[in-house]
Order: structure tokens, then sequence, then C-alpha cells
């Protein structure tokens, strides 16, 4: 079929050969829905995300239930997957959580840190110093078990409370977690205000102060619809690890004016157009985020689904 031809690949100059993605839709996809998916339902969502060909998918997060009812049944969910030949990062708060995610198994898990005071205090109702001396112990007990640690930052470009986020304030949290022993950083643009030229800035300055770039992921909302453009400034400067959510699922629910996440279908779209490898059937995620888009009773936002989805009826 002419459709299974589609994007032509044409690649640009200056870009990486692969890209990982780093699959959000499980968690920060589901997280603040108003009704609860069933473990069943998660558990097959993240087997058909794997049979899709994504290798990181990240499974659950090991929070407090009155934090994010929609995850409080990580116990059930994470030994439902955990043998599935793919990566399964989980996201552990505090020494409880990471508690809970080691007595299940989890290699990979994630802390989750705020370039701004107050995300921080309505995220985690501490001040950005306070949460990053929660996790030392966190990490410091993850990576004397082997485990792999990722460092979530968000509002790394604006915050809904305080603006402007200044370059050199981001650059210095990241560098904490950085020297606290993560693996690797995702850098959030929590509320989806990032551009282009900003993004470049932000990884020119981490770059300056001695961040490898190799370390570094990052993740966007797509509230301006930048979430692409920002995509693409990232992988000029030689970041290799996008995160992304099948169908565009997800939001944040202490951030009210943060929509979807950039749609893992229309990353795959974008990134093979440009003859860049990411290892993912297209045809089989978009089946799945149909799949999904049903169980949640509306359609899917992502553009290459619809389009997709569309042709195919």
């Amino acid at each position: 079929m002419i459709a299974e031809q589609l994007p032509m690949a044409v690649p640009a100059a200056g870009l990486p050969a692969r890209v990982r993605i780093h699959e959000v839709g499980a968690r920060d996809g589901l997280q603040n829905e108003k009704s609860t998916v069933p473990t069943e339902i998660k558990a097959e969502f993240v087997r058909r995300l794997a049979d899709a060909g994504l290798t990181t998918i990240e499974a659950t997060s090991f929070v407090h239930p009155r934090w994010v009812p929609q995850l409080a049944d990580a116990e059930e969910l994470f030994p439902l997957v955990s043998d599935l030949p793919v990566a399964l990062p989980v996201l552990v708060p505090n020494e409880r959580g990471l508690d809970r995610a080691l007595a299940l198994g989890a290699r990979r898990v994630a802390v989750f840190a705020s370039a701004t005071e107050s995300f921080a205090k309505a995220n985690l109702n501490r001040t950005v110093d306070e949460a990053l001396a929660m996790f030392e112990p966190v990490v410091a007990r993850a990576k004397a078990a082997d485990v792999h640690v990722r460092g979530y930052l968000s509002m790394c470009f604006g915050d809904p409370w305080e603006g402007p986020v200044p370059i050199p304030q981001v650059v210095r949290v990241c560098k904490a977690l950085v020297d606290m022993g993560c693996d690797e950083l995702s850098l959030g643009d929590t509320i989806g205000v990032a551009t282009p030229g900003h993004v470049q800035a932000l990884l020119t300055a981490l770059t300056e102060a001695r961040v490898p770039v190799t370390a570094l992921g990052v993740h966007f909302h797509d509230t301006y619809g930048q979430a692409l453009a920002n995509t693409l400034a990232a992988l000029q400067h030689g970041v290799t690890t996008v995160d992304a959510s099948a169908g565009g699922l997800g939001g944040c629910p202490y951030a009210k004016s943060a929509t979807g996440n950039l749609a893992t279908e229309d990353l795959v779209w974008m990134l093979r157009g440009l003859g860049i490898d990411t290892g993912v059937d297209l045809g089989r995620l978009t089946a799945t985020s149909v799949w999904m888009a049903g169980h949640l009773g509306r359609p899917s936002p992502s553009r290459t689904v619809r389009a997709l989805s569309h042709k195919e009826q």
C-alpha cells in the first residue's frame, strides 16, 4: 500500500542515527485519568507497547495512593509485566517507595525533582533543596543495589506560578541530581511553554556545566504545539532519548495548564521521515493507542493516530 511507504525518509544533517523512546503512556499518560483503569488493562497496555517495539516503558509509580489514586495498584501491576524483555522504570518518591519497588525486583527507578520552588511545594510539599535532600538516600541505596536511576526535573522552561525559569536555576538542580548519582536526567517542559531556541540555550548551558548530553532526555508537552519542534532542536544538540506517551495521553495533576505529552506516534512519524531508527512498529503502536482510547471512551489526541486510523476505516 502507498500509505505504508510514507513518510518518505529524507535524512537531515547533524541528527542521530537512532533515538531511544522512553514511553511514559502507562504511567504519566494514565496517572490523572478520573476513572480508574483496571489493572489488567494497564498490564495489557504495557504488553502491547512492548509488542510494538518500545524498549523502555515506564510501568507505574510507587507513590502513596492518596497522591495518585490511579496508580494505587503498583504492587499488583508490576508482577504482571515484569517478565517482559524490556526496561520497566518506575517512579519512587522516597525511601519507602524505593523499598516497595526493590521488593518486586525493579531494576530501574526514577525520582522527580522540580526546578522551581512553587512546583516543589505543590508536588512534594518541600523546597527544592529539601526535595534534593530527600532523594539523596534513595539514589545512594538504588546505586548500591546496582539499580539504574533517572532524575526527572519539572518546570525546566516555565512555571505556572513563577513564569520564566532562569536557565542557571535549572542547571543548578541538574548538576545536583548528577552529582547525587543519577544516571540520566529528563528535562521536563511541564506546561508546554518551551520553544526551540530556549531548548538549545538550556542544553548549551548544561554542556558548559559538564553535564554530558548522553545523560539527557527531553520530556515535552504539546500545550502550544511546540513539542516536535522542541524535540528536533534537542536532537540537533545531540540528545538521543525522548520521552513520549502513546496516543498523546497525559498531563500533570499538579499543573492545571498542562495538556498532553508528546504523542509517541507523532514522534515516530517525524523520526521515520528523518531516517532515524526507533525500532517501533508504527502500525502496531497506533492500533494500541486506538485500543486504549476505546477503553478510556474518547479518541486519541494524536494527529498521527487519527490520520492512520481514519485511513483504515
